[in-house]
């Protein structure tokens, strides 16, 4: 295998994984059944940062094509159907107790359900972001349209159009259609994006902010020490 950058869901350490942190195994199901092959693939990583030292446990399962080739059968053609994370039990990170409790929860839950209920997940994804955008921005419109609208010249335009895309991808979820026969589901993959802006704004927001206050009480508190040392001598 190719070594790859990785972050640890248990202590967030950002490290690369080679063959001696990554193991994966396959399981066929080449038996004739209704739903066609498919495939399980499993593999685990142990973190190889000294203080943690935890694994985590994946399993994909896959649409597939088999074939014989020689004297085994052989599988192509593969797509992914679903997708689970069993330790940890999510594929939630792990962030500071300053973040807000009500949006660590939100977070945490959408993240919980993403393969069972992508649309659910991307409803939570959209809950999470107004709390968000209330708790960080100090703004409370009728709708989450118009808290959106309120902070477009606070962001950058990319960061602005994302945001909005989520608010119209959980709609799907939160808002039934006028036509109740039109169903629009919501992908997996769109679910998890969701997911991942929100992590993202969750540094942006809360973390790089904390830290930014960090580092300026302690230059302040260095200029003091030094205008106290002054004032001695």
């Amino acid at each position: 295998m190719e070594p790859f950058k990785w972050q640890c869901p248990h202590c967030n350490h950002h490290t690369t994984i080679t063959n001696s942190n990554f193991k994966d195994n396959e399981f066929g199901l080449s038996i004739n059944n209704a739903d066609g092959s498919k495939l399980l693939y499993s593999y685990y990583i142990v973190c190889p940062n000294s203080d943690c030292n935890k694994y985590t446990l994946d399993a994909i399962l896959l649409d597939t094509t088999y074939e014989l080739r020689g004297q085994s059968y052989k599988h192509y053609d593969q797509k992914e159907k679903k997708r689970w994370r069993l330790i940890p039990n999510s594929f939630a990170k792990v962030f500071p107790k300053y973040v807000p409790t009500a949006i660590i929860q939100d977070y945490e839950e959408a993240c919980s359900i993403i393969s069972e209920s992508p649309k659910a997940s991307a409803t939570l994804s959209r809950r999470c972001l107004q709390g968000m955008i209330r708790d960080y921005w100090k703004v409370k419109g009728n709708s989450l349209f118009k808290e959106i609208e309120s902070i477009k010249d606070k962001i950058d335009p990319l960061t602005w159009q994302s945001i909005d895309a989520t608010r119209k991808i959980g709609n799907i979820g939160a808002h039934m259609e006028k036509d109740i026969n039109l169903i629009i589901e919501v992908e997996p993959n769109e679910a998890q994006a969701l997911i991942n802006l929100i992590e993202v704004l969750i540094k942006d927001w809360y973390i790089n902010r904390h830290e930014r206050q960090i580092m300026l009480e302690e230059i302040v508190n260095v200029g003091k020490t030094k205008t106290e040392l002054k004032k001695k001598n």
